[in-house]
C-alpha cells in the first residue's frame, strides 16, 4: 500500500514467535493510522477485563501514512494499550526518530503480547528480527540503556526503552527515546516494563512506496515553504514551548502549587529567555521538523545534561510545586527522563502530597522525615528515586494521584487534580470553559493534545458558555489527535499557523488516495467515540461521573493572580457537558447513542 510499511509484527514475548500479516487495506481506509490503528487493536484483541500488567493486554506500538516521509515533523509514533492508571484507554505520542525507522522496517504497527519470562529487548534490523537478552541493562535507567545501546549497535538504531520505574510497577512510567522525548502518559511504559520488554532498537532500509512522487514533492515543498515564510518560525525555534511559560503567568494558566492559582510569583525565573540565558545548549528537533522545539540543557549546579525542560514539565514540576529556578527544574527533569517515570503525572503526585502535608494531613512520619513543603527542592530531588523503586511514600506516590488519595482519605480526596485517574496537564482552568471542557473530556484522562482550546477562551470570553464553545473543543479533539493519526506533528499547524488545507494534497500524493479534512475528522471522530466504548466497556458504570473535572475548578477561587476570585459554577460545568454530549450524539451519561455508532460504522466492531 502507498504510504505505508505493509506489514503489522506481532510479538508473542511468552513464546518468543515472531509473525508479519499484511496489514489490511480496510484498517488504513478506516482507521488510517497511527493512533486510529492502536485503538482499533486494542478494542479488538485486548479481551474485556484484562489485567493492565497481565499477558492478555498489548502494547500496539504504531506509525502513520505521513511517517517517515518528507512531510514537516512527520516523526510521530503512537502507542496504545489498557492504562494500569486508569484502567481505560491509554494513547500516548513520540517524538523523535523512532516512527521513521518503523516504516524503513517495512512496518506499520509492532504489537507485543504475553510477557517474557526474562528481561528482554527486540531488535529488529529490517527483516531480522529477535528477542534478545536484556538481564545486563534491568534496572538501569532510561537514558543510560539507550546510549549503551547506541554505543553496541551503532547510531543508525534508534532507541526506545523504560527505566526502573516500568520495571518496578510505577503507574505512570514513560517510553523514552532520542536521549529524552517520552510517550509519556498513562502508563504505556508501565505495560512495557511489564512485560519484560527493556526496549526496542530499531533500524530500517526500505523506501517507503508513493503514489505520485512530483506530486508530492510539490506538497511538501509547500508545507515546507509555508513554514519556513512563518513569522513566528523565529521566535518558535529560540523558545519552543517554553514561548508558553510566560503567557500562562500572564493569563493565570500557569499552575501553582497544586493548581490552587494560576501565576506564580516566582514565575519569571522560569520564562523561556531565562532558560535559554541560562541552561540551553543547543536546539534539538525530531524527525523532518523545521521548527525544533527541543533544547538541550546543561545545569552548572548539577552537571548534568537534559532534554528540556519543556512547558508542560516547568508548570508541573515547577510553578507547580513552588520552585522557582529552571536549574532545579531541569534537574529533576533529569532525574524522571533517567527512572523513567512522566513529569506530569510525578509533578501532580508530587503536588497532592504537598498540599496534604502542609494541611497536616501527611505528616513527617508518614513522609519519612521529608519536610514536604512547596518549594523544597531536596525533597522533590529524593522522592523521584523513592517513586521509581516504589520505597516509603514514593510506594504510595507511584499508585497515581487518584489511588494515592482513596488510600490516604482524611479528606485528601478534594486535593487530586485528574479527571478519569489521569493528572491534569499544565493549565489552570478556574476560568477557562472551553479549556476546562476539553480536560473533562479528553479520551485518555485530564491531557491538553487532545484540545489545546485555552487559546479560544480568551477569543471569546473565558467564562462564557454555549453551544459554539463546546463545537470548538470538539471540532478541536477531531484536529489535534488526527495528526497523532497521520504520524506527524501538530506544532507546524498550531504554533506557525500552517494552513489546514496544504496537508491533504500531500496525503493523497502519498498514499493516492483523495480524502479531504471532512473525511479525516470523520475517522477521527470514528476513533474517538471507539476509545469512549473501551472505557465503558473496561469500566464498570462508567459515565458522566467520570468526566467531572477535579472540585478546585468549581468551588475553590484562586485567592491570587490574574483569575483571582473566578471559578466556573458546577451548573456551568454541568450545562457543559450536556451541550457536549448532544453535540457529540451521546445520551446524557455520556454513553454514545447507537445511531452515533452506526453512523460512523462501528456498531459491529463494538457490538
Amino acid at each position: 500500500m502507498n504510504g505505508y510499511g505493509g506489514n503489522i509484527l506481532r510479538v508473542n514475548l511468552t513464546t518468543g514467535k515472531i509473525a508479519k500479516e499484511p496489514t489490511p487495506p480496510e484498517l488504513a481506509r478506516d482507521f488510517l493510522g497511527g493512533r486510529g490503528f492502536g485503538a482499533y487493536f486494542l478494542f479488538q484483541e485486548v479481551p474485556q477485563g484484562a489485567d493492565p500488567l497481565g499477558p492478555e493486554n498489548k502494547l500496539i506500538i504504531s506509525s502513520g501514512p505521513l511517517s517517515g516521509l518528507l512531510i514537516p515533523g512527520a516523526g510521530k509514533c503512537d502507542f496504545a494499550c489498557k492504562s494500569p492508571l486508569t484502567g481505560g484507554y491509554a494513547g500516548a505520542s513520540l517524538g523523535g526518530h523512532l516512527t521513521a525507522e518503523i516504516k524503513y522496517a517495512g512496518l506499520d504497527s509492532i504489537i507485543l503480547e504475553g510477557i517474557s519470562p526474562k528481561p528482554v529487548y527486540l531488535f529488529i534490523d529490517d527483516d531480522r528480527i529477535e528477542l534478545r537478552d536484556a538481564a545486563s541493562l534491568w534496572g538501569k535507567g532510561a537514558i543510560t540503556v539507550e546510549k549503551a545501546l547506541k554505543d553496541q549497535l551503532g547510531e543508525e538504531f534508534q532507541i526506545a526503552c523504560v527505566g526502573p520505574g516500568a520495571e518496578n510497577g510505577v503507574r505512570y512510567a514513560h517510553i523514552n527515546h532520542d536521549y529524552g522525548r517520552q510517550a509519556g502518559r498513562g502508563g504505556v511504559g508501565t505495560v512495557m516494563g511489564a512485560k519484560k520488554v527493556k526496549a526496542l532498537a530499531i533500524r530500517g532500509t526500505r523506501a517507503i512506496p508513493v503514489a505520485d512522487l512530483d506530486a508530492y514533492r510539490r506538497a511538501a515543498r509547500n508545507l515546507y515553504d509555508a513554514c519556513k515564510q512563518s513569522e513566528l518560525l523565529k521566535p518558535w525555534q529560540n523558545l519552543g514551548t517554553t514561548m508558553v511559560v510566560s503567557w500562562c503567568d500572564e493569563v493565570g494558566a500557569l499552575p501553582t502549587r497544586n493548581f490552587s492559582a494560576g501565576s506564580f510569583e516566582g514565575g519569571k525565573t522560569l520564562y523561556g529567555p531565562v532558560m535559554r540565558e541560562q541552561i540551553v545548549v543547543t536546539d534539538k528537533g525530531c524527525f523532518g521538523c523545521p521548527s525544533p522545539c527541543g533544547k538541550y540543557s546543561r545545569t552548572k549546579r548539577y552537571g548534568t545534561n537534559v532534554e528540556g525542560p519543556e512547558y508542560e514539565t516547568i508548570g508541573m514540576i515547577g510553578s507547580n510545586l513552588g520552585i522557582a529556578n529552571i536549574e532545579d527544574v531541569a534537574q529533576i527533569n533529569f532525574l524522571c527522563d533517567e527512572w523513567g517515570v512522566d513529569t506530569i503525572s510525578a509533578g501532580g503526585a508530587i503536588a497532592w502530597a504537598m498540599e496534604c502535608y502542609e494541611k497536616g494531613i501527611l505528616t513527617k512520619a508518614e513522609t519519612g522525615g521529608l519536610d514536604l513543603k512547596f518549594g523544597n527542592v531536596e525533597a522533590v530531588l529524593t522522592l523521584i528515586p523513592q517513586i521509581a523503586k516504589r520505597e516509603g511514600l514514593g510506594a504510595l506516590l507511584a499508585e497515581g494521584t487518584r489511588r494515592a488519595a482513596r488510600a490516604l482519605g482524611k479528606g485528601s480526596e478534594k486535593f487530586a487534580i485528574e479527571v478519569k485517574g489521569m493528572e491534569q496537564s499544565a493549565y489552570a482552568t478556574h476560568s477557562a470553559t472551553a479549556m476546562l471542557l476539553a480536560y473533562m473530556t479528553a479520551d485518555v484522562g485530564a491531557h491538553h493534545n487532545r484540545a489545546w482550546a485555552i487559546t479560544y477562551d480568551l477569543q471569546v470570553g473565558r467564562e462564557l458558555v454555549n453551544a459554539d464553545k463546546v463545537a470548538r473543543v470538539i471540532w478541536l479533539q477531531h484536529i489535534r489527535p488526527m495528526f497523532d493519526t497521520l504520524g506527524a506533528c501538530r506544532l507546524q499547524w498550531v504554533e506557525l499557523n500552517i494552513d489546514l488545507e496544504l496537508y491533504p494534497p500531500a496525503l493523497a500524493a502519498i498514499t493516492g488516495v483523495e480524502r479531504s479534512w471532512r473525511d479525516l475528522e470523520l475517522v477521527s471522530e470514528r476513533i474517538w467515540n471507539l476509545t469512549r466504548m473501551y472505557w465503558v466497556r473496561e469500566v464498570p458504570g462508567f459515565g458522566r461521573a467520570w468526566d467531572m473535572p477535579p472540585q478546585r475548578f468549581y468551588a475553590e477561587p484562586p485567592k491570587t493572580g490574574v483569575t483571582a476570585g473566578k471559578i466556573t459554577s458546577l451548573d456551568d460545568v454541568n450545562k457543559l457537558l450536556d451541550l457536549y454530549y448532544e453535540q457529540r450524539g451521546w445520551d446524557a451519561n455520556g454513553l454514545p447513542k447507537p445511531e452515533t455508532l452506526k453512523r460512523l460504522g462501528l456498531d459491529k466492531l463494538v457490538a
